[in-house]
């Protein structure tokens, strides 16, 4: 590893040692940390890498220096309260959900408008440079690709790097199993299209992502959701109980940072969940997106690697974490591998092999960790000051999540208020928030809303989310509700 990456990578490690047990509450507000000799001498690293990891915290808000007497905590935001668990209907439900996902999206790109709509990280956090020299590259030593159809599962190097990379998730993939798609949703969907037929019964969490609900409405599938909580997600013994009173054909999840709440699942019930799809003979789809984001080692560890039987199907992407444009996913789909793959070719074929091989070189980079870690620590950033933002500007009553890791925040407004009304109150006023009802085939999570920070984040956006909260007030005072 060159110099300049290893360097690259202490400072970051440095900083989210410290940064972690700051924001999980361990190290509170005042409390002096060590000083700069100090933690140097304990890593065995020079005192500038000690000093650019300092930085890095006092940016994010997390440290504050004081004269002549060293580095401290920082004041921290206020602590709100988190929200509950849901409590979605017993039994399935059709789906419709296109026409309101479909304008938030498409408003949530338009730059006329300040956007929380979205859950895309923003091009400044991506090396726009290194990505286009791995393409440059695959294009100078693989140009034949451009003139010639390609057919099969996908570019081979990519499919190592691809198995290589799950290995921080615990699994132990066959690179000869993977298939390359074209996204990580296409994966979801040529996975349920694998094992479900119309009319099918698929349990997923609650809320879930929007395009999700989109793919069951586009397959004519039935949405069953499960009770689950913002902090441990989906209830594996709800899903048990739906297993034995529903006909459950198909489990689709994301343990790690589900979109829209940022919920984490425990490894014991990750493994529990593993056992029980297979002692059932259902397959569990889990989406692995996100899993980079998380901010521990040990809570990126998938579902795929306690299965044993097959009957998990793993999905990811790297759109969100190394290279939005290159717009390539893979699938790994167990014990039905064989059937996907060739529904995949059925479906649109193979992807360009020139885009791939730039996937593979970007995956394969010494300084791809560190990419990671400055990821993480950017967006951590800013999802602690959001949550200041809410907590002094937003009604009284509003709870809001806190997750480990990601780029999103789903708050719930006190009852009674009306997302829908709000989106529109906040349109009038060019802001996108994605109101709480695209996240579930039901009407219960009206009251809420998901906040996308991958985006710019300025002054502007500082001053819009503060509006979304006054908004919120004065519809909470036109009810006749007290907020603060």
């Amino acid at each position: 590893m060159r110099e300049q990456d290893r360097s690259g990578m202490l400072y970051l490690q440095i900083a989210e040692s410290i940064a972690t047990p700051i924001r999980a509450g361990t190290l509170a507000r005042g409390e002096r940390i060590p000083s700069v000799r100090e933690l140097a001498r304990r890593h065995r690293v020079s005192l500038g890498t000690v000093l650019q990891a300092y930085r890095m915290l006092e940016d994010s808000r997390l440290i504050e220096a004081r004269s002549r007497s060293g580095y401290f905590v920082a004041a921290r935001p206020p602590r709100l309260p988190e929200p509950e668990a849901s409590t979605p209907p017993a039994s399935s439900m059709a789906v419709d959900v296109s026409s309101l996902a479909a304008r938030v999206m498409r408003l949530a790109h338009d730059p006329a408008y300040v956007s929380f709509g979205a859950a895309c990280p923003s091009s400044d956090l991506f090396s726009e440079e290194r990505v286009r020299r791995a393409v440059s590259r695959a294009a100078q030593r693989h140009r034949a690709t451009l003139t010639s159809y390609t057919i099969g599962p996908g570019d081979e190097s990519l499919r190592r790097a691809i198995a290589r990379h799950a290995l921080r998730m615990g699994c132990q993939l066959d690179a000869r199993d993977v298939v390359v798609t074209n996204s990580c949703l296409e994966s979801i969907t040529l996975c349920l299209r694998s094992v479900t037929q119309p009319g099918d019964v698929v349990a997923l969490e609650s809320p879930t992502l929007f395009s999700f609900l989109e793919i069951l409405e586009n397959l004519h599938l039935r949405a069953l959701e499960i009770p689950t909580h913002p902090r441990t997600g989906l209830s594996i013994d709800a899903l048990r109980l739906a297993f034995d009173t529903q006909p459950v054909k198909a489990v689709l999840a994301v343990p790690t940072l589900s979109n829209p709440i940022g919920s984490i699942m425990p490894l014991a019930e990750r493994r529990r969940l593993a056992q029980m799809v297979a002692e059932r003979r259902v397959p569990l789809i889990e989406d692995v997106l996100y899993n980079d984001f998380a901010e521990d080692d040990e809570l990126r560890r998938a579902v795929r690697s306690f299965d044993t039987s097959g009957h998990v199907m793993t999905c990811g992407s790297f759109s969100k974490t190394v290279a939005p444009g290159l717009r390539l996913g893979w699938v790994e789909a167990g014990r039905w591998g064989e059937n996907l793959a060739r529904l995949k070719q059925a479906t649109s074929g193979s992807q360009s092999a020139m885009l791939e091989r730039a996937l593979a070189d970007l995956l394969t980079q010494p300084g791809i960790e560190a990419g990671y870690r400055q990821m993480r620590a950017s967006l951590a950033a800013r999802v602690d000051e959001a949550r200041g933002l809410i907590a002094q500007h937003f009604p009284k009553g509003t709870r809001v999540t806190n997750p480990a890791g990601g780029l999103i925040l789903w708050a719930e407004l006190p009852r009674g208020t009306d997302s829908l009304a709000l989106f529109q109150a906040c349109l009038a006023e060019n802001i996108v928030i994605a109101p709480g009802t695209m996240f579930s085939a039901t009407d219960h999570f009206r009251h809420c809303i998901r906040l996308g920070l991958g985006g710019m984040w300025d002054d502007a956006h500082r001053r819009a989310l503060r509006r979304v909260g006054s908004l919120a007030a004065t519809m909470r005072q036109r009810s006749g509700v007290r907020t603060h």
